[in-house]
């Protein structure tokens, strides 16, 4: 009867219910195995990768690497490609020329491709390190003549100005910037296809619902100041997955070299983070802040006794030029002066002290002490501060009206 029992069908489905959970639980077993195995295998595989990325040359040989840093056909894409020197360089001078395909970047036809790179500063290079270089260069054809979109070369030609040299002018940008998700371009943070709740806890803000981003932001910021960029600052923005970093007080051109600069090390660390960078100046519709690029301003004169005076002189100035400075401070920009927002309309020039709803926005400080320097708050962020801080100086420093 228990022999029955034992080998009745009810007994058999059992057991054999039992034994396929059994081989069940083995190939779940051999399944984690495999996976931990392969885990392993991709950790020693990045571990060897990360040491071949930050091997130090300088222990074998003497020969650096220098990226040369360009821009590309639309003003604001940022190119670049590497090269072996023998030996460090701190000069630009010192630097060999080089070309590279015009046709590929929209800045020369395929039957005459070739353009050259004039490096014109140098910074150490936050991912390379050792005495690998950052090379910031503008671009000519083989004749020598500066392609259209380079517009470094007419910048330097006002700063070069003796008037304009002997005003020692500083700035200080202040760079804001839009992080998105890779896959649905929709800012850092958001949730897909929705909306954050509305501005006022994000601006400065610390919290995993309020700052988005902040590795990134950080990175950049100590990358920057080992490249030797002058980065002063940044901060969380108004809108979430928007931040700002700030590069000054700067000289003449080197404001210029400086934030290109910082821009491309931005670029490559959220390519590492595989995030996208956005420079639009109105990224989201509706009530979110725009993103702009301030740029702050004094000339010698400005920042001596009595330069209160000089300074609204200036900005008088600024005004009856101001459709030609509009038209120059970037691409969409009427999306983001509308007069709402923190910003004048785009149609309207007016200046005022602490007034962030002004063209131009004077400090209570400067007003106190009768000299200083004013904020131009109507650049837009992907504006080029070749073209802005040149035209800054020529309006206030060389401008007879």
């Amino acid at each position: 009867m228990r022999l029955a029992l034992f080998t009745s069908p009810r007994c058999i489905r059992e057991r054999e219910r039992e034994r396929e959970r059994e081989r069940e639980r083995e190939r779940e077993i051999v399944f984690v195995r495999k996976g931990l195995c392969l885990l392993q295998f991709l950790i020693l595989e990045m571990s060897l990768l990360s040491d071949l990325i930050n091997l130090n040359l300088s222990e074998v040989t003497e020969k650096v690497i220098a990226e040369y840093i360009w821009i590309g056909g639309s003003g604001l894409d940022i190119r670049s490609k590497a090269r072996t020197l023998p030996g460090p360089v701190s000069d630009p001078s010192k630097l060999p020329k080089w070309n590279y395909d015009g046709s590929s970047t929209g800045q020369a036809p395929g039957e005459d491709s070739e353009v050259i790179l004039y490096p014109q500063a140098i910074f150490r290079d936050p991912f390379r390190r050792g005495n690998n270089i950052l090379v910031i260069c503008d671009a000519y054809t083989p004749a020598g003549e500066p392609i259209p979109t380079n517009k470094r070369h007419a910048a330097a030609k006002i700063f070069s100005h003796p008037d304009v040299v002997a005003e020692v002018p500083w700035y200080g940008i202040e760079q804001e910037y839009t992080l998105l998700q890779k896959d649905v371009q929709w800012p850092l943070g958001w949730p897909v296809g929705g909306f954050p709740g509305p501005q006022g806890p994000y601006y400065c803000g610390a919290g995993a619902d309020k700052a988005f981003g902040r590795d990134i932001v950080d990175a950049h910021y100590k990358a920057c100041i080992y490249a030797g960029i002058n980065i002063s600052g940044i901060n969380g923005e108004v809108m979430p997955g928007q931040w700002e970093f700030q590069v000054g007080p700067a000289v003449g051109i080197s404001a210029g070299d400086e934030l290109w600069a910082a821009r491309y090390i931005l670029e490559r660390i959220t390519e590492i983070a595989g995030v996208v960078l956005s420079f639009d100046p109105k990224p989201i519709k509706g009530d979110w802040n725009g993103a702009g690029a301030h740029t702050n301003y004094s000339t010698k004169s400005m920042r001596e006794d009595g330069g209160y005076e000089v300074i609204k002189k200036a900005i008088e100035k600024l005004g009856k030029r101001h459709k030609e400075h509009i038209a120059a401070y970037g691409e969409g920009n009427e999306r983001r002066l509308t007069g709402r927002h923190e910003t004048a309309d785009i149609n309207t020039f007016l200046w005022g002290v602490a007034n962030r709803g002004a063209s131009i926005r004077v400090g209570r400080d400067t007003e106190k002490e009768g000299k200083g320097y004013f904020e131009d708050r109507r650049p837009a962020s992907n504006m080029d501060p070749y073209v802005v801080t040149s035209m800054i100086a020529e309006t206030t420093i060389l401008l007879n009206p």
